[in-house]
């Protein structure tokens, strides 16, 4: 019986539904996929059918997962790393050459090499045809350049954040939310551009995916600023701390004091 998996193609290429029928391949699992005119790679990124209903308004059936990639495969995908690596320097020396205003990130092969994708930021948009034209007649394969965010070259690049660990969109990030000033508000940090901005200069994609935790736990507690009353007499908020669950107040009279919101909420 033929299922819907979401997979990603090769390491930086989105995520694509693929009908298969094999039940042993699942999550994580690397694969071999008919894609574009030719054959390609990827990662199954979900075993659910995240895109029936999506499908069910495509006009064209999903394309078919060939096989589960075997020894000889990952073998051939490591050396297509490496020729991408080759076809990077060629293509940064083409770039000087036709003096275009374009930051090259990243190359790619597809599986069977009949296709290169660079991957570049720009400023804007960028006239880069006769490039295509010499890359093509170089490779003598067929060329793809995808401009992409500053997000997106974070992601590829990888790095450490200032928390010390790995990058989350390099990590485990499958997709990219939006990310507002809201969410650092509600966790109480320094509205600060380089206090709560990733290496790619935007928002840290850690404050949507704590956003909601910090919203529950803050359920009933005043926000700083706010004046409340107090066994000890009326004060201002001048500090929270949401795990805790206590405040702490500044009293009118002059002594800080900690407020706990444990009891108030049984």
């Amino acid at each position: 019986m033929e299922r819907i998996i979401i997979v990603r193609l090769r390491e930086l290429g989105q995520a694509y539904p693929y009908s298969v029928s094999d039940a042993n391949i699942g999550e994580g699992d690397c694969v071999i996929v008919e894609h574009d005119r030719g054959i390609d790679y990827g990662k199954v990124v979900s075993p659910k059918c995240l895109a029936a209903a999506g499908e069910a308004k495509r006009k064209e059936p999903p394309k078919k997962i060939m096989r589960l990639a075997h020894e000889g495969d990952l073998r051939h995908i490591q050396d297509n790393k490496i020729k991408a690596r080759e076809v990077f320097v060629s293509c940064l020396k083409k770039i000087g050459e036709h003096k275009l205003e374009m930051k090259l990130v990243q190359a790619e092969y597809s599986f069977d090499r009949s296709k290169i994708i660079f991957y570049f930021t720009a400023d804007g948009r960028v006239d880069f045809r006769n490039l295509v034209k010499d890359l093509a007649k170089m490779f003598k394969a067929r060329i793809e350049l995808k401009q992409i965010g500053v997000r997106d070259e974070a992601r590829f690049v990888g790095g450490f954040g200032p928390c010390g660990r790995e990058l989350c969109c390099a990590k485990f990030l499958k997709d990219f939310e939006p990310v507002t000033i809201k969410m650092a508000k509600e966790e109480g940090l320094p509205l600060n551009p380089p206090k709560i901005s990733g290496l790619c200069g935007r928002l840290m994609c850690c404050l949507n995916y704590e956003y909601e935790a910090y919203k529950f736990l803050s359920k009933g507690m005043p926000r700083e600023g706010e004046r409340v009353n107090t066994p000890q007499g009326k004060g201002k908020v001048i500090g929270i701390n949401v795990f805790k669950r206590t405040v702490m107040v500044e009293l009118e009279a002059g002594p800080h004091v900690e407020i706990s919101y444990k009891e108030k909420d049984k």
